[in-house]
């Protein structure tokens, strides 16, 4: 039938998959048509198509109606799919619904080690999510979806099943510690800051060397210098000395006074 769950599963926590949701929202699931309509012949495959026309995630809304989210969630648990498939379901970026939908799965049916190995680099992931509850619609982000099936108890009007605190398992070995984003991006600034620093007092020093070399480069002056100043200034002078060769003014004054001897001179020279 369509509701019985699939020959060969594996229970899950020492109980059918199925009964992991509460009977009295099974039976509203059961009840509903969207599970009538859209669920009935489901597979691994088609569920994703299914998956990504999601709008919403949620519980139940109104008179005790069930989401579409947590319909396709009870036929993941009616099939049990493969851990592989389930893994393609987390890693597929681009549908967000999707993911949403196999971190809810991984969280109530795997391993606690495999649970927080799984879900806590979803933490990274700040779209947005439509959450739809008994009063309307509410804006969530995905870390924060995931963040709740890690510490929550009820989730989408689910009650999760228990799983073992972080803390003892990184005490017990089976799990290493957490990786803090924060942490690392304070260490990413003080490294660049240092390193900035570094470069500032790298250039300091270079600026002082290099106006070092200036003014030793000015208190000693070059030979060729000098030589090209010694040069300048004694043609400066000659230029300035007046030349002993007579003008042409002085020369005719002289034989004009040549020429003007009277005849008395002339004579008694005679």
């Amino acid at each position: 039938m369509a509701n019985t769950t699939i020959r060969g599963a594996q229970a899950i926590h020492g109980q059918n998959p199925q009964f992991l949701v509460e009977t009295v929202i099974r039976n509203r699931i059961y009840e509903s048509s969207y599970w009538k309509e859209h669920c009935f012949a489901l597979t691994a495959e088609s569920l994703i198509d299914a998956a990504i026309e999601l709008r919403n995630i949620g519980g139940v809304y109104g008179n005790q109606r069930p989401t579409e989210f947590l319909c396709l969630l009870l036929k993941l648990l009616q099939i049990q799919p493969e851990k592989e498939i389930l893994v393609e379901y987390l890693q597929a970026d681009e549908f967000k619904y999707l993911r949403a939908l196999a971190a809810m799965y991984i969280r109530m049916t795997f391993r606690a080690t495999e649970v927080y190995e799984l879900l806590e680099p979803l933490l990274k992931d700040f779209r947005k999510l439509r959450y739809r509850q008994m009063s309307g619609y509410a804006l969530m982000y995905i870390d924060e979806f995931v963040d709740q099936l890690l510490n929550e108890e009820r989730v989408c009007d689910i009650i999760l099943p228990r799983i073992a605190k972080r803390q003892i398992l990184e005490e017990n070995g089976e799990l290493g510690p957490r990786k803090s984003l924060l942490l690392d991006a304070m260490e990413g600034k003080s490294e660049h800051s240092s390193a900035r620093s570094e470069s500032r007092t790298s250039s300091r020093s270079r600026s002082r060397s290099l106006s070092a070399g200036a003014r030793s480069r000015n208190s000693t002056p070059s030979p060729s210098r000098s030589q090209a100043s010694l040069s300048d200034a004694g043609s400066r002078y000659v230029s300035r000395s007046p030349s002993r060769s007579p003008s042409p003014a002085q020369s005719e004054h002289r034989q004009s006074r040549s020429r003007s001897v009277p005849p008395e001179a002339m004579d008694v020279t005679m």
